[in-house]
């Protein structure tokens, strides 16, 4: 069961990072053993970084997925908290309530699509996630993949690299963003953080979202809101997907949008897969409806080999790599840190997902 964005409000943290890090580690020091918490595991393209697992093991006992279904018995009782990391382990009914003592899961990233939040509340347990830590370095690669988009760097450098190259055209153009029109499609925190990097490069910035932002938020980054979304469409020369999946949200371009859309244009998407019609699209992008798609999600992750957007030359598809930064990273660990240590030590929890 997926919940619309509507029933949650987030709560902030009333305590530093460091400073409850801090407290919580020397009471951590003076116990003889530390919280069990449930990690995926150490290996393999879910494993938890290697280089958070030291930082980690000082205020818990890391117990893997393995390990857990290995011995349900030792270790049912002893797990306090999940360590989500990349939507891994995958928490179903079956795993909350085989878990009697779990307090807290910590998800890394702000999306929570993937969570029966509901269910997980009615086991008592809380949610926790990571929306501060992903904004910029999501922001940061929406404008990059709206830039490789329109001045073609991917397809220039497939050609300034083949050896089938001899000389390079005068005439292989691209398209400027200097005063195109970016429209962009939920102004949460990283929708917002784009439209700040897009006045930079001097565009101008349409947003449509549920909820309109305060004037003086539209002023500082120059946007007009539309209330429709059509007239968004029709007007930008680039639209910027950077929504929570929702049931209201799914599908939210589709074949009609894309029509609406000006053939010149580019689409990207840094929000959800699903945000998008596929099949719509790679229609779409085959038959001139819209000029280029940039993507850095998809579903699922990652397309068959054999998908037919990924033979398509106007479109760039990164794998969901929008949080993937070093200090993203650290930063979401940092944070979860914070929030399960809340959690157990009955404190209030920063970065709460509530159920209203």
């Amino acid at each position: 069961m997926r919940i619309t964005g509507r029933v949650f409000k987030r709560r902030k943290s009333e305590f530093g990072a460091l400073s409850l890090s801090k407290a919580m580690s020397k009471k951590a020091a003076r116990d003889p053993a530390l919280p069990g918490v449930l990690v995926f595991g150490f290996e393999g393209p879910y494993g938890i970084c290697k280089a958070h697992v030291e930082e980690l093991q000082k205020h818990f006992t890391l117990i893997t997925m393995k390990q857990f279904l290995e011995n349900k018995t030792e270790f049912s009782q002893k797990i306090q908290a999940i360590y989500l990391w990349g939507g891994r382990p995958v928490i179903d009914r079956e795993l909350l309530l085989s878990l009697p003592c779990l307090k807290i899961i910590g998800n890394s990233g702000a999306g929570l699509d993937h969570l029966d939040l509901p269910f997980i509340a009615s086991c008592g347990v809380k949610v926790a996630h990571t929306p501060h830590a992903v904004s910029t370095p999501t922001a940061d690669l929406g404008m990059a993949l709206l830039l490789a988009s329109a001045r073609r760097v991917v397809e220039g450098c497939q050609l300034a690299v083949s050896p089938d190259t001899k000389h390079f055209s005068i005439n292989w153009l691209g398209q400027e963003v200097s005063g195109a029109t970016l429209g962009i499609i939920g102004m949460g925190t990283i929708g917002y953080k784009i439209a700040q990097r897009a006045k930079a490069f001097e565009m101008k910035i349409l947003y449509h979202n549920r909820n309109r932002r305060r004037l003086e938020e539209e002023a500082a980054v120059g946007a007009a809101y539309c209330a429709r979304l059509e007239d968004l469409l029709q007007h930008s020369d680039f639209v910027m997907l950077a929504a929570s999946l929702t049931p209201q949200t799914q599908g939210l371009i589709g074949r009609r949008e894309l029509q609406l859309m000006k053939r010149s244009a580019v689409l990207v998407n840094v929000g959800r897969g699903l945000l998008v019609d596929q099949n719509a699209l790679v229609e779409a992008l085959k038959n001139g409806v819209i000029k280029a798609a940039a993507l850095d999600v998809t579903y699922p992750e990652p397309l068959p080999r054999d998908h037919p957007l990924l033979k398509l030359k106007n479109i760039i598809v990164t794998p969901h790599i929008g949080s993937a930064t070093h200090q993203a990273k650290w930063q979401i660990m940092q944070d979860l840190v914070e929030s399960i240590l809340a959690a157990l030590h009955g404190l209030p929890v920063p970065n709460e997902v509530l159920l209203k």
